[in-house]
């Protein structure tokens, strides 16, 4: 029996060195490396070896560039080195995406100033309280206002009141729209299409590959022919 062992153990030891010499040289360095390191980390006198940012560094670079490491990691999981990669991407992108002093925060002058015209005028939205301050020679975003909007608690709401306004008078109110289609042939058309709000009922439309001004007061005419002639 302990014959038979000791001819099993040299078989494959003779298969491993075997292996080892019909192997390429930068295969056998990366092992030998990854060998070398892992002994490093067990000969730490402690219960478990702890292991250090430039142990997980060193596995993580060896993942992206080696096929067979898993075959010698030994101290670890594959799975954890998995995680230490995830973990070191989220951290770049945290980094790289980390908050840099922001913009600088608008005068109290106009934000002051905004509370007012969006108290004094609850239908005001940003775009119309943004050009009477360009008009008063404010220099401030749309954007910016839009964002202080949100905190400003305002009289009625500007939704409601425009679904009151189109159900009041959406038998008087159409809506028409000119947009593009392209083709199978990569061509460009432009449609003109109308509709009314009360029925959703489709008054008019049509297509054309070369819109103008005179095309779209016609498809007015058409639209519309009870109307007074349209007159550019």
């Amino acid at each position: 029996m302990l014959k038979r062992l000791i001819v099993v153990s040299f078989v494959l030891a003779f298969l491993a060195a075997a292996r080892v010499f019909l192997r390429g040289r930068a295969d056998t360095a990366l092992e030998v490396l990854a060998l070398r390191q892992q002994v490093a980390v067990l000969k730490r006198r402690r219960p478990r070896p702890p292991l250090s940012a430039l142990d997980r560094l060193f596995w993580t670079v060896l993942r992206e560039t080696w096929a067979r490491w898993e075959d010698v990691l030994v101290i670890v999981k594959p799975e954890t080195v998995v995680k230490w990669h995830r973990a070191g991407f989220r951290l770049y992108w945290r980094w790289k995406s980390r908050s840099r002093g922001g913009r600088p925060r608008i005068a109290e002058e106009i934000r002051v100033l905004i509370r007012r015209l969006a108290q004094e005028n609850p239908d005001w939205g940003a775009p119309k309280i943004h050009g009477e301050l360009q008009k008063l020679g404010f220099v401030v975003s749309e954007r910016t206002i839009a964002r202080y909007l949100r905190r400003i608690q305002r009289r009625g709401d500007p939704g409601k009141k425009w679904l009151a306004f189109l159900r009041n008078h959406r038998e008087a109110i159409v809506a028409f729209d000119l947009f593009t289609v392209p083709t199978a042939t990569f061509r460009i058309l432009y449609c003109f299409f109308v509709i009314e709000h009360a029925r959703r009922r489709i008054l008019h439309f049509n297509v054309t590959p070369h819109p103008s001004a005179d095309w779209v007061v016609q498809q007015l005419r058409e639209a519309f022919p009870e109307a007074a002639p349209i007159v550019m």
